[in-house]
């Protein structure tokens, strides 16, 4: 297989993982409001940027060995072209949609070295920065500044971060730091003119066959996933729905406007019905609210834990202990989330 065609693979691959995406956005665009897409990335939308750089992440098979015009089935007449391909000059960088994804990159300029050359999102960010000046160059600078305010730009990068930091001890701080590098790129971003955003979080990490390798699942084990975020959130913006009167207010209160400064004591008014209220003091529930939460837990959909809730958890460790001991061992490999949830204030 010759390169050029290996390297024409990789590129309709890379769009055909992009369909979903633009889909959505070409929805935006059909009357004609966007004026461009600039995408920002790893692997899962990489469209060949990586075979002009000397690295390993450039696969024999790019995603995939079956691929087609996934580029018409959006809506394209053409692919995005990568940004580091020679013809993405002149008029091309007017077509609409210009890639700087590069596979095994991350948020910070350190990830993906392992593989070799790569491009870091804040590189990236530079090669937009140069596609931003020959724009200027080509349409003058207030048609420049009115194309890029109403651009949309696309980011989905993080997971190689999160394979990074699996093991480190201290993943918290490491996290702050990745969290910190965004905010900056982003803001540089806005500061080229950027002011439309589209951010992908990253996907269940612990789901892919790396993962499942890596920290393998042992035979007759189970993991749940429980969203407690998602749980807290329920319950504080439905309160009204669950019987509560109260979702803002400590029930046992000593100082501050919703008793949230001091911690709960003997000096502290209580409310005299805690079913009202959602918070018992600063930081906890009261016993309805966890009561509702425990529920949420035991026998909640997928919604809150995954694959299954607590009590088909119980009942699966039952019955994977009864299969051990009257026949062959039960390897019960589930999908177990190794991920990070922050949220970040952008």
């Amino acid at each position: 297989m010759s390169f050029a065609l290996d390297r024409q693979r990789f590129i309709i691959m890379g769009i055909v993982s992009q369909t979903s995406v633009v889909c959505l956005l070409l929805d935006l665009s059909s009357a004609k409001d966007v004026p461009a897409f600039y995408i920002f990335g790893d692997s899962l939308v990489d469209v060949g940027n990586n075979f002009y750089k000397k690295t390993l992440a450039t696969p024999l098979f790019p995603n995939g060995i079956d691929f087609g015009n996934g580029y018409r089935e959006v809506g394209l007449k053409n692919f995005p072209p990568p940004c580091l391909a020679p013809r993405t000059v002149g008029d091309v960088l007017l077509n609409g949609v210009i890639n700087y994804a590069s596979s095994g990159s991350g948020i910070l300029k350190a990830t993906g070295e392992s593989y070799g050359d790569h491009i870091s999102l804040e590189n990236q960010i530079s090669y937009f920065e140069k596609t931003r000046k020959d724009i200027i160059s080509n349409i003058g600078i207030q048609a420049a500044k009115k194309l890029l305010r109403e651009a949309i730009y696309i980011l989905f990068i993080g997971t190689n971060n999160i394979r990074d930091i699996s093991n480190v001890v201290d993943s918290g701080a490491a996290l702050d730091t990745i969290i910190s590098s965004l905010r900056s790129q982003l803001t540089r971003l806005y500061k080229l003119g950027a002011r439309k955003f589209a951010v992908g979080n990253c996907g269940p990490y612990g789901c892919i066959p790396y993962t499942r390798d890596e920290y393998g699942v042992k035979d007759g084990s189970v993991n749940v996933y429980a969203d407690i975020y998602a749980v807290f959130l329920d319950i504080v913006q439905n309160y009204i729905s669950y019987g509560f009167e109260d979702a803002v207010n400590a029930c046992c209160n000593v100082v501050g406007a919703h008793g949230g400064i001091i911690a709960c004591t003997t000096i502290s008014q209580v409310c005299s019905d805690r079913t009202k209220n959602v918070f018992w003091d600063p930081f906890h529930l009261t016993e309805s609210a966890n009561l509702i939460a425990a529920k949420h837990l035991l026998d909640g959909d997928l919604n809150y834990t995954s694959p299954m809730n607590s009590r088909q958890l119980v009942n699966t460790l039952e019955f994977s202990m009864e299969m051990n001991k009257n026949s062959k061992t039960v390897a019960l490999h589930i999908c177990n989330k190794r991920s990070i949830k922050k949220v970040m204030p952008i």
